[in-house]
C-alpha cells in the first residue's frame, strides 16, 4: 500500500518551545489514514522537522504501508535524507539515522520538497504542539522561584568571552555575499543592474545553504532587493524554515556610468575620475553613489537590524561593498580598509555588536563549503 506522508516541526525562538505534526494520506489523498503531534519541549527547528519526518514514518508503518511519499518544507531534512546534502551537525545526526532505520523497513521511499502553504494539515498540527510547548514552558518558569545570581554568573551574563571587554549579548552578523552572475564572470561593475544567478551562481547559494543550514541558531534572513542576493537569501531562506526580508539599504553601490563596463573600460571613459576614486570613498561614479553614501545606508541598516533582533543570529545576504562596509564598522577602521578586502562570490564573513557599541570581527571570506 502507498501512502503520502506530509511532515513539519518548529521553534518558536530556535531554539525554543518547540513541536512537530505528521499526516498520513491515502495515495490519492483522500483520506487521512493518520495524525502525528507532539511538544517536544526546548529545541530547534531542525531537531523538530526530524522528529517530524521520524513520526510520519512510524504512523505510516502503523498503518501497514510499503511505499511512502514523504513531504517537507525543510529543505535541510530532504536534502540529507536524499543523501545530496551531508550530516554534519551532531544533533541531526541521531535523528537522521533513526529516520533511515525506520526508511528501510519499506519497498519505496520518495522524498521532496513543497512550500509551506501546501504543508498545511501538518504545519496546523506542528503549530498545536508548539502552542502546548510554549504553555509548559511557562508554567515552569512561572512556578519556579528565580535562583539568586552569584556574582560569577552575572559578570558571565553580561560580559562576553576574551579580552575584548564587551558587555552584554550581542547581535551576530552572517554576512553572505551573493552568488556568481554573468556580470561576475566578465569581471564587469555591477551594482544597480539586476542580472540573475548563472548556474554556478544558483549552486554556489544552495552550497551555502547547505552549510548554514547546519547552524540551527540564526533567527532572521534579510536580503538585498537585487535578484542576484535575493536568489541566493531564498536558497538559504528555505533550508533555514525561515522568510526573507527585503532591505533596501543593503543593495549595492550605484556605479552610474560605469555600471557594465569593466576596469579597464571605466578607466578610459573617465581615467582622472576613475583613477582618484580608487583612493577617495567621498567621489562617486558620474551619475553614481559615493563609498561614503553607502557607508550611510549601510550604517542605518546595521542600526536597524541591531534594534529589531537584539541579541540574535541574523543571516545578511548583500554585495561586496556593504558588507565590506559592515565589516568596516566592526573593525572602526579608515575607509581605506575597503580597498584593501577581498570577499569571493558566495563567501561568508561575520561581525558581532555589541549593545555598549564594542564590535569584533569573527571570520573574512569564508568558501570552504563551495
Amino acid at each position: 500500500m502507498k501512502v503520502l506522508v506530509e511532515a513539519d516541526g518548529g521553534s518558536r525562538g530556535n531554539p525554543g518551545p518547540a513541536g512537530f505534526g505528521a499526516v498520513v494520506w491515502s495515495a490519492d489523498r483522500q483520506s487521512v489514514l493518520a495524525e502525528r503531534k507532539e511538544a517536544i519541549g526546548i529545541a530547534t527547528n531542525n531537531v523538530a522537522e526530524y522528529r517530524g519526518l521520524i513520526a510520519g514514518l512510524e504512523a505510516a508503518a502503523d498503518v501497514g504501508a510499503t511505499e511512502v511519499a514523504v513531504s517537507m518544507d525543510s529543505k535541510l531534512v530532504v536534502e540529507q535524507m536524499t543523501g545530496r546534502w551531508r550530516v554534519k551537525h551532531v544533533d541531526m545526526i541521531p535523528l537522521h539515522g533513526r529516520a533511515r532505520e525506520l526508511a528501510a523497513d519499506f519497498d519505496r521511499v520518495s522524498y521532496s520538497w513543497i512550500p509551506r502553504a501546501k504543508n498545511s494539515h501538518a504545519d496546523q498540527l506542528a503549530n498545536e504542539a508548539m502552542d502546548a510547548a510554549a504553555e509548559a514552558t511557562a508554567k515552569e518558569l512561572t512556578s519556579q522561584p528565580a535562583a539568586p545570581k552569584t556574582a560569577a554568573a552575572a559578570a558571565q551574563s553580561t560580559s562576553s568571552p576574551g579580552w575584548t571587554g564587551a558587555m552584554g549579548a550581542p547581535t551576530r552578523f552572517l554576512l553572505l555575499r551573493h552568488g556568481q552572475t554573468e556580470l561576475s564572470v566578465e569581471r564587469r561593475y555591477s551594482g544597480r543592474g539586476n542580472p540573475a544567478l548563472t548556474d554556478l551562481g544558483q549552486r554556489q547559494a544552495d552550497a551555502a545553504a547547505q552549510y548554514l543550514a547546519e547552524r540551527d541558531d540564526i533567527a532572521a534572513v534579510i536580503s538585498s532587493p537585487l535578484q542576484r542576493a535575493s536568489l541566493t537569501a531564498e536558497a538559504a531562506a528555505k533550508a533555514l524554515r525561515l522568510d526573507v526580508t527585503i532591505d533596501a539599504d543593503l543593495i549595492e553601490t550605484d556605479f552610474g556610468k560605469w555600471e557594465g563596463l569593466t576596469f579597464r573600460e571605466a578607466a578610459e571613459r573617465d581615467p582622472d575620475l576613475h583613477s582618484r576614486w580608487l583612493r577617495d570613498t567621498s567621489l562617486a561614479p558620474p551619475d553614481g553613489e559615493s563609498f561614503d553614501e553607502v557607508a550611510h545606508r549601510v550604517r542605518r541598516a546595521r542600526n536597524r537590524i541591531i534594534a529589531e533582533h537584539g541579541d540574535a543570529t541574523v543571516l545578511v545576504v548583500s554585495h561586496v561593498t556593504p558588507i565590506k562596509t559592515v565589516l568596516r564598522l566592526a573593525l572602526d577602521a579608515g575607509p581605506s580598509v575597503l580597498y584593501r578586502m577581498h570577499l569571493d562570490l558566495a563567501s561568508l564573513s561575520i561581525a558581532e555588536f555589541y549593545p555598549d557599541g564594542v564590535a569584533s570581527v569573527r571570520l573574512v571570506n569564508q568558501t570552504s563549503y563551495l
